[in-house]
């Protein structure tokens, strides 16, 4: 199965944001290139907040290029077999943490969100993936910073689509 074969599933099994997740499977069906950064239109991309529910915090990236707290995420790349696998493989990355694990159940969120042209969207398929206990993170060449934040602190670092995000995560919890 094709990435976008996955993306195309994962979306049309996702509950909740009916309209949103409908602008997904619309976006990728006018766009078979939607999963990739070359789209010009918008494209696919996933993201994971790492979250350690045993001590009640997140770990939460300063963005390099944007200058904000987010999520660890990013583009597709072709070795991605899966979305999952996509915003795993970007949260191990930018975090340098081993052993994270997506929270079962999928998808916590999406969020569409405008970027900077040449492109239009960002469709971010949000997932939550958990701390192994004792982890340890290391700052990658993508971040500026990484701090664990405690659950009440996001809201006055980070903007409203990671405040969603933290929400959604910790209600799956």
């Amino acid at each position: 199965m094709s990435l976008y074969d996955d993306a195309v599933l994962v979306l049309k099994g996702y509950e909740g944001q009916d309209e949103l997740r409908q602008s997904y499977l619309d976006h990728l069906a006018a766009h078979p290139d939607g999963m990739w950064k070359a789209c010009h239109a918008g494209h696919v991309t996933a993201s994971a907040l790492v979250i350690d529910p045993e001590r009640g915090r997140v770990l939460l990236t300063l963005h390099r290029k944007l200058r904000m707290w987010l999520q660890m995420g990013g583009h597709c790349e072709p070795g991605d077999a899966t979305v999952a696998a996509a915003a795993l493989r970007e949260a191990t990355e930018e975090s340098g943490m081993a052993g994270l694990t997506l929270l079962p159940g999928g998808p916590v969120r999406l969020d569409r969100h405008p970027i900077p042209s040449p492109c239009h969207w960002h469709y971010d398929v949000q997932y939550a993936a958990l701390a192994p206990s004792g982890a340890v993170e290391a700052i990658s060449d993508e971040s500026l910073d990484l701090r664990w934040f405690a659950y009440g602190e996001v809201a006055g670092v980070a903007d409203d689509s990671v405040v969603r995000l933290l929400a959604a995560a910790r209600a799956r919890l």
